[in-house]
């Protein structure tokens, strides 16, 4: 067995399922979950019209580059939603999802050196962790700021760390904080990476669930701004997922640096990732239509909007710059207490924010808060809303 494997922490749900062996949640309460960040609006039918067309596609070994018409759309995609131009043939590659391309770039970048340092907000998206380790690296966790919106403290790390540094991956918005990165961090995150030459995975699966008329920068959009037009040492990952409610056709697509497109299409020739051509039909169509998108935007401000204020009433909460996410402080700051509470009494499951997060300089910047995922129908999140209200107005402290 390979010996890196023993490094690995439990998954945050595996966490959870520990923490709630023991709990008899109430019948008298129809469960309602709010734990894990699956998508459950309904999917578009021109996505399943696509599929459905292309069953021909069944009959051919996809190549792992992806057809051209697949890679088209995903550059003009990018066009419309960032205003940057990219070439279909060398910036951009399709992903069976963010999560395996995030994980198997990780990979590619990786070298195996003992001093090999991988960068990570800190809390986090699981997978950047289990790459790190799996690449022999280590991991240098950095904290976000609740006093900044969240926001990641890059200024945190020492200089020899970057030194050391292969890796940063970005997460922007954040999940769990749906916290939106401004132009002045990707500056100097790109002044870091000219210095010290590391390469930066920026993850954006959820940059399409926003609240105003102002969607979040993206790290192309940055870098193009910046001048930077070569993208050089970024890559940027995107998926169908959340944009359009289809986690279980594992469809998105990375671009950026052709320098670093090129390698990882070779890692992933042999590691057998490619694209199957009824998916990417689908996931064309997909990228093509705005309408579905912008009416999965509207149902989560609509949660949002009704959710948010009666949260905020009893818990240390606001609307997050994007993202499905409410980050939430609990009262007595006990974030695996207050979940297993709430499950027990009202049959409503939260993620503690320490599974979300490791501890780094004696702090765990997730213990003490919640992560809710407000994926399910309106009507569902507002009815677990006043389920929450009430538990926490029956804690001893709020009596």
């Amino acid at each position: 067995m390979n010996p890196l494997l023993a490094r690995l922490h439990p998954y945050p749900f595996e966490r959870l399922r520990h923490l709630f062996a023991d709990v008899t949640p109430p019948s008298s309460y129809a469960p309602i979950s709010l734990g894990i960040g699956e998508p459950r609006h309904a999917t578009p039918p021109l996505i399943i019209d696509a599929l459905t067309r292309h069953t021909d596609e069944l009959a051919a070994y996809p190549a792992t580059a992806g057809s051209l018409p697949f890679r088209q759309a995903c550059a003009n995609w990018v066009r419309r939603r960032y205003g940057v131009d990219i070439q279909p043939e060398t910036q951009v590659l399709p992903v069976n999802g963010s999560r395996e391309a995030l994980f198997a770039f990780a990979q590619t970048v990786l070298d195996g050196h003992p001093d090999s340092v991988v960068v990570s907000p800190n809390p986090f998206y699981q997978i950047y962790e289990g790459a790190a380790l799996l690449g022999q690296a280590k991991v240098h966790y950095v904290p976000s700021e609740p006093s900044k919106n969240f926001a990641v403290d890059w200024d945190s790390v020492p200089a020899h760390v970057w030194q050391h540094t292969r890796l940063l991956f970005v997460c922007s918005p954040g999940n769990p904080t749906g916290a939106v990165m401004p132009l002045s961090e990707w500056k100097k995150l790109f002044e870091l990476s000219d210095q010290h030459g590391f390469v930066i995975a920026s993850d954006e699966c959820y940059s399409e669930i926003y609240f105003g008329d102002n969607p979040p920068l993206g790290g192309l959009q940055a870098a193009s701004q910046l001048g930077r037009s070569d993208f050089r040492r970024l890559m940027c990952f995107t998926s169908l997922s959340k944009r359009s409610n289809v986690p279980g056709l594992r469809s998105g697509f990375v671009a950026g640096d052709a320098e670093w497109i090129a390698p990882f299409l070779r890692y992933r020739t042999y590691h057998g990732s490619a694209m199957g051509g009824m998916v990417q039909q689908a996931s064309i169509a997909a990228w093509n239509d705005e309408t579905h998108v912008q009416a999965n935007r509207a149902l989560y401000k609509e949660k949002f909007d009704q959710v948010t204020p009666l949260l905020a009433s009893v818990l240390d909460v606001q609307r997050p710059d994007a993202g499905f996410y409410l980050w939430a402080g609990v009262p007595g700051g006990d974030d695996e207490a207050f979940a297993k509470g709430l499950l027990a009494q009202y049959n409503v499951t939260v993620l503690p924010g320490r599974y979300l997060a490791r501890e780094f300089n004696g702090i765990n910047p997730g213990q003490g808060r919640i992560r809710m995922a407000l994926v399910a129908q309106p009507d569902e999140c507002l009815q677990a809303a006043h389920r929450i209200v009430q538990f926490v107005q029956s804690l001893p402290s709020s009596s």
